[in-house]
């Protein structure tokens, strides 16, 4: 068992190494590149696009050739494949302030925590909110906290009935 915990701890950090390295390299670390590339009315900058297409291209062999096929990953834990197909308001309204924060901030989660090495006060700021904005919608679906004009979520599936009673 603990050998298998410092398996998925040094899987993890080369993951996420790679993971930043890539964003910081790639300049999708950048606010101003991000917003650029979501200008698309304006000053518009494909780069981006061609940084995604690139990490497409990679993975997408690679994902078909090894990964599918396997039922566990390298630290021996399974695979879980999402369930849900269904497309309803909580997605789409999760998928637009999704959307939203992204435009205005031009920050990504996942790059932005690539970009907490340089210190930076709006870096920051903003994964102390994206955190919040994370706690307070888990409180949400799980049926815990109503928020204003929506109300409180109603939980259908039998896994978040079963977390209410914990």
């Amino acid at each position: 068992m603990f050998k298998k915990q410092i398996i998925r701890i040094l899987v993890g950090f080369i993951s996420g190494l790679l993971f930043a390295a890539g964003m910081v390299i790639s300049g999708m670390a950048d606010p101003a590149k991000v917003i650029a590339f979501l200008n698309v009315t304006g000053q518009w900058d494909p780069s981006l696009a061609f940084v995604m297409g690139g990490a497409l291209l990679v993975f997408t062999p690679l994902y078909h050739l090894f990964i599918k096929q396997r039922k566990v990953s390298v630290n021996g834990d399974y695979f879980a494949s999402p369930t849900a197909t269904k497309v309803d308001a909580t997605l789409i309204s999760g998928a637009l302030i999704f959307g939203i924060g992204w435009g205005l901030a031009g920050f990504c989660p996942g790059p932005v925590v690539s970009s907490i090495s340089g210190g930076s006060p709006i870096v920051l700021i903003f994964i102390s909110t994206m955190l919040m904005g994370m706690a307070i919608a888990h409180f949400y679906l799980t049926g815990r906290f109503a928020l204003p004009i929506i109300g409180r979520y109603q939980c259908n599936s039998v896994r978040m009935n079963s977390s209410l009673k914990k």
